[in-house]
């Protein structure tokens, strides 16, 4: 499969993230990347870890979740992250099947040694995950493999991002994109501030685009138009719950995502003024004078016997006050043309 260099794309990159999705069965996992080829999405992304490598298995409070509007309100750490655990030894076959249904499979690690099992399954792509951004040894880690990198920014200061990318200038990483996300679940719109992705992809001089944890579409496609051509939304099968369900999205609205997404990259454009050649045609359609009434040799022309009125064929309607008072220089039809030729200046 070929390399991805994310300042090459052509359209939008689009990802389905299976996250927590799998509900603890590989076969849902193999389901999941049946769907998204389906869907006709570039990507599915996994998630690689192990509960103990992210946190303490601990019922102190610090390790439980106080959030009351969280979806994980009053649950330990360690049982969240064991619940969404996607097992290595699912990892191998994972990764076969999705290079045997042509679909890039890649994933985000959360340690180091994730970042060694990952580089012998040969990884083409690797994801920094937002809370990890302030891990500068698990990015230097994946900063050696030299493969493509996904920023994610939730939470994110200027300067933390501005930090991460200098480790990729010193390790001398130049294909990286950076996703303006919202580490809020279900995030809300107003939260995102899509303009932002212009920013990104200017100050930074990389691709950019948006990691999406909102309630349905409308948010990816908007970011389409403000220069995203990375989106990473999460996917489910319509007949599971987990852990992420309710931010993410079924096959139906994956794949309604992925055409609306090309379709809205094509409006984007170039900075153009005029006609394009499909309206063309419809040029006949606006208006122009025509004669209202049968207007006589000699006869004054006024608001009773002429108007302006469609199609396009007449007089511009800008003279129309310039010839109000003047004469017919020949007899006149209903609905005829009215032409400077046919009025006495």
């Amino acid at each position: 499969m070929k390399k991805i260099i994310f300042k090459k794309l052509k359209k939008p990159f689009i990802i389905a993230e299976m996250s927590a999705n799998h509900c603890g069965s590989l076969s849902n996992a193999i389901r999941l990347i049946d769907q998204a080829k389906q869907c006709g999405v570039d990507a599915i992304k996994i998630q690689s870890y192990h509960p103990s490598e992210l946190t303490l298995n601990s019922s102190e409070k610090d390790f439980i979740i106080t959030d009351k509007k969280s979806l994980w309100k009053k649950r330990k750490l360690h049982d969240i992250y064991s619940e969404g655990y996607l097992p290595k030894a699912w990892h191998s076959k994972i990764f076969l099947y999705a290079r045997k249904k042509k679909i890039i499979c890649f994933s985000t690690p959360f340690d180091e040694g994730s970042v060694d099992f990952l580089e012998k399954l040969k990884c083409p792509i690797y994801k920094i995950a937002s809370f990890e951004v302030n891990h500068h040894p698990l990015i230097e880690r994946i900063c050696k493999t030299k493969k493509p990198i996904i920023l994610s920014t939730g939470m994110a200061t200027l300067k933390e991002i501005q930090d991460v990318v200098e480790i990729f200038k010193r390790y001398k990483i130049s294909n990286y994109a950076i996703l303006k996300c919202v580490s809020h679940y279900p995030a809300n719109p107003k939260d995102y501030n899509l303009k932002s992705i212009v920013n990104l992809s200017k100050r930074f001089n990389c691709t950019a685009g948006l990691s999406d944890h909102t309630v349905g579409i409308g948010v990816a496609i908007a970011s389409v138009a403000l220069g995203g051509m990375i989106i990473e939304k999460h996917f489910k099968l319509e007949s599971k719950k987990g852990l992420d369900s309710k931010f993410s999205i079924n096959k139906n609205s994956m794949s309604q995502l992925v055409n609306e997404c090309h379709e809205a990259f094509k409006s984007v454009g170039t900075i153009k003024y005029g006609p394009s050649s499909n309206e063309i045609p419809y040029l006949k359609f606006r208006r122009s004078i025509y004669a209202s009434a049968s207007i006589k040799k000699g006869e004054v022309l006024s608001q009773e016997n002429i108007k302006v009125v469609r199609p396009s064929y007449g007089l511009h309607p800008k003279f129309f006050t310039k010839i109000l008072g003047k004469k017919a220089k020949k007899n006149i039809k209903f609905a005829e043309r009215i032409t400077i030729k046919k009025i006495v200046f």
